[in-house]
């Protein structure tokens, strides 16, 4: 059978899986980000098919697909960056995690920046004064108090010559501030549009940073909720399905990244381009999440952020008492207890 098959046929199929197989790695790169792209991709491919149809000569599909290769490669060429010498940065939480890194990083590009902590004698501050240059000013600030606020303010003005949405399961307050902050940076996003301000949101995948694999802060952590826990609550959930998710939650934190790399080069990347993109997405896996999440129906995504977050073996103790479930969610309960005739 495999000889019906000429050798046209055949490089068409070489050449067509290269081609797909191009569009899917480029997805997959830019975490589907660049849904345009793929678009353009499949579009390509099924005019290709058409032509083929059409009884196209080989040689001229495979000259055709190169040249249709050739000028995607020129148009994504790399973007043109700003240069960084004489522009300043503000960050907040430079003690550890994303905002020490960034701030190392802009740093060394040339940027002045205006870094925050929350301890100017603590370990962060201490470092950052080591490795960085003398364009890095170093603020003492706690964002939750606005004197402090607005002190910085007035101190980075006068530095400069100035005059004056996603659901989480488990992680039910980590997911509701992440969406207020979405929303409020959107809304800032228009707000400040007519004054010619960009701005972008940047959202990373899972990375170790501060506490986040500091398994004795969250043992204290856990401990402290536990004894401050009122007794019905206790009562309906269970000190094992307590603890259950709190081992879930330590397990997804020992397997977050290391190398935060990824979301310091998006930073980079979005301070440094002349067109920054609204939404950046930093790290394997946040696209394609955001993406399921935004345009698949909600029983499939639903399934999906099931599968990644609630990986749970216990109902909460009332459910279980409810059901007759037992311990195992997935088990049947076939030993059901008879009533005394």
């Amino acid at each position: 059978m495999m000889e019906d098959y000429t050798l046209p046929f055949w490089i068409y199929m070489g050449v067509l899986t290269v081609f797909v197989g191009g569009a899917m790695k480029k997805v997959l790169a830019s975490h589907i980000s660049a849904a345009p792209t793929l678009v353009a991709w499949l579009g390509a491919t099924v005019l290709v098919e058409r032509l083929w149809a059409f009884c196209l000569p080989a040689v001229l599909l495979l000259v055709t697909l190169c040249l249709a290769c050739c000028l995607y490669s020129a148009r994504k060429s790399p973007r043109p960056r700003l240069p960084a010498e004489g522009k300043s940065v503000f960050i907040t939480g430079c003690d550890s995690g994303f905002g020490k890194a960034t701030a190392k990083r802009l740093d060394a590009l040339g940027f002045k920046v205006f870094a925050t902590v929350l301890d100017l004698s603590g370990e962060g501050a201490r470092e950052l004064r080591r490795t960085c240059s003398s364009h890095l000013t170093l603020l003492q600030v706690d964002i939750t108090k606005p004197q402090q606020v607005q002190q910085a303010l007035l101190d980075t003005k006068a530095k400069l010559g100035l005059k004056g949405d996603q659901p989480f399961p488990c992680l039910a307050a980590y997911g509701a501030s992440k969406a207020a902050l979405n929303l409020f940076i959107n809304t800032l996003r228009h707000e400040l549009e007519p004054w010619g301000v960009r701005v972008s949101i940047i959202l990373p995948s899972s990375y170790k940073t501060g506490q986040s694999s500091n398994h004795a802060y969250w043992e204290h952590q856990y401990k402290h909720l536990f004894q401050n826990l009122s007794p019905g609550l206790l009562e309906e959930y269970g000190e094992d399905y307590m603890n259950e998710t709190k081992e879930l939650f330590q397990s997804h934190a020992r397997t977050a990244n290391e190398d935060l790399s990824p979301v310091i080069n998006t930073i980079v990347q979005a301070l440094l381009s002349p067109q920054p993109l609204v939404r950046y997405y930093a790290g394997p896996g946040v696209g394609l999440m955001y993406f399921i999440y935004s345009y698949f129906p909600y029983n499939l995504s639903d399934k999906f952020l099931q599968k990644l977050f609630v990986k749970k073996k216990l109902l909460p103790r009332a459910l279980r008492k409810q059901s007759g479930l037992g311990l195992n969610l997935h088990n049947n309960n076939n030993n059901e207890e008879k009533p005394d005739k």
